[in-house]
């Protein structure tokens, strides 16, 4: 399978991430806390970030699940809070959440996130209660009765979610490279040891190996493939955010580095749409 992008997936890779750079900025939205910027949400909307997959002549853009992930894996990358997978599946079902002038969240197992910021849920939620996350951008109750989904609708979630994933994997390897350059240590860079570059070669590995996992069940939206995409994903995200932060050394455990932030988003990502024993069993039961 090519996994070579066209021209235009290119442009519209970089048209997401020039939008996310422009617009998004990690370290305001921690210090302002788990607020929602409806201004960026709506900005989202007009670019049609969330009307990817809806039709031209309902007034989307007409592309596929892979052009999603795409968009999806950028947003990963710099960590782009708020409940993006529920309000892009809303999309042409629930009025303005296309456009971003809706915000949209669903109830996912258990738990549902953005609850308190969202325009409209989709799931019964009863007594939510708040729970603590370990995402500071992520806030999270949990609800009494989990939610049924389409079949469709539950693959393309837990595909977006991989997605996620990926960017937030490729970030921090990117991150463990970039410092690995420039950290002095006993007089030479860092990077020139062996351990730090058998690190940095694992996270390249385990970023390529999810990324093919990941786009190619975008391709297919076959439920085994998407169960293994996210489990490869998750492991990537993870991992990668611990090595990055083994090549950061000291400084990696501190607030002002980003690798924690990732590392939280990816443990809250790993416990989302689908955990991994739900993927284990998926693919098991395929074999």
């Amino acid at each position: 399978m090519d996994f070579r992008l066209t021209q235009d997936q290119k442009a519209l890779r970089a048209g997401v991430r020039e939008l996310l750079a422009r617009r998004f900025d990690l370290r305001r939205a921690v210090d302002a806390g788990p607020v929602l910027d409806r201004a960026l949400w709506r900005e989202l909307g007009e670019a049609g970030f969330f009307a990817l997959r809806l039709p031209e002549e309902r007034g989307g853009v007409g592309l596929g699940a892979p052009e999603a992930v795409l968009a999806f894996e950028e947003a990963g990358r710099v960590l782009l809070p708020g409940p993006l997978i529920a309000t892009h599946l809303a999309a042409g079902a629930v009025p303005g959440a296309a456009e971003g002038e809706t915000v949209v969240t669903a109830v996912d197992g258990s738990l549902v996130e953005w609850l308190d910021e969202a325009d409209v849920v989709e799931g019964e939620v009863g007594d939510a209660v708040r729970v603590r996350s370990v995402d500071p951008l992520t806030p999270l109750h949990r609800v009494p009765s989990p939610a049924t989904a389409g079949r469709d609708d539950v693959d393309l979630g837990v595909l977006l979610c991989a997605a996620e994933q990926l960017g937030s994997a490729g970030a921090t390897t990117e991150a463990a490279v970039a410092y690995a350059r420039s950290r002095t240590q006993f007089g030479q860079v860092i990077g020139a040891f062996q351990a730090v570059k058998h690190l940095c070669a694992e996270m390249l590995v385990r970023v390529e190996v999810a990324r093919a996992a990941v786009y190619a069940a975008a391709v297919t939206l076959d439920p085994v493939e998407v169960a293994g995409a996210k489990l490869l994903a998750d492991e990537a995200a993870v991992r990668c955010a611990r090595d990055c932060l083994q090549v950061h050394g000291g400084m990696g455990f501190t607030w002002e580095a980003d690798v924690h932030l990732h590392l939280k988003r990816a443990w809250v990502r790993a416990e989302r749409r689908l955990t991994a024993a739900a993927a284990e069993e998926t693919v098991a039961a395929a074999l």
